[in-house]
């Protein structure tokens, strides 16, 4: 089932989401259901508050950046109740977007390296670190579940720059190619 996006507007994308346990109601199926929402939406990761769920879920289908990165192919991750233990690395500048804000890219700042601790899709503990376009979709996703937005990272002229769009999409005057819920309705 796909899932319509949940675009900026909607307060639940600024809430900080809540931690699940093995005994989360449907799992399995909510899993499956990201991933085809994100697929059909042409997303390379999704977080469960874009679905309209303020839990710490996210997924990742990384393969799309393997033609640079050849370890990616096959990156296809879960990542429930994540923590970020470190970023670290070179600041690296790359243009990003977000279903949740469609029709708007913009340069985003973000460390080279992460080292995340989180459970995958069977509740086994992971500590892993990431770099590249890997670590990038990972803190792009995880402020999602913290309720942080790419455009927070943006100056404040810039995000002046932006209010007409964003006031767009809040209302609904967009069209992406993919469903979406439109805050208040």
């Amino acid at each position: 089932m796909k899932y319509p996006i949940t675009v900026y507007g909607n307060p639940i994308l600024r809430k900080v989401a809540q931690p699940i346990d093995k005994d989360f109601e449907n799992l399995e199926d909510f899993l499956a259901n990201m991933w085809e929402t994100m697929y059909y939406s042409d997303g390379v990761g999704l977080a469960a508050p874009q679905v309209h769920k303020s839990i710490r879920v996210f997924v990742i289908d990384a393969t799309s950046g393997a033609d640079e990165e050849p370890k990616l192919v096959n990156f296809k991750k879960v990542f429930i109740n994540p923590e970020i233990i470190e970023t670290s690395g070179d600041p690296v500048i790359i243009n990003e977007g977000c279903l949740s804000l469609p029709e708007i890219r913009e340069d985003v700042t973000r460390h080279d390296s992460v080292t995340i601790k989180f459970l995958d899709e069977n509740f086994k503990e992971h500590i892993e670190t990431y770099s590249g376009f890997a670590a990038r979709v990972i803190q792009h996703e995880y402020d999602h579940l913290e309720g942080k937005l790419f455009i927070d990272y943006l100056a404040p002229l810039k995000k002046r720059l932006l209010k007409g769009k964003l006031n767009n999409i809040s209302k609904g005057k967009i069209n992406p190619s993919y469903r979406i819920r439109i805050p208040g309705k």
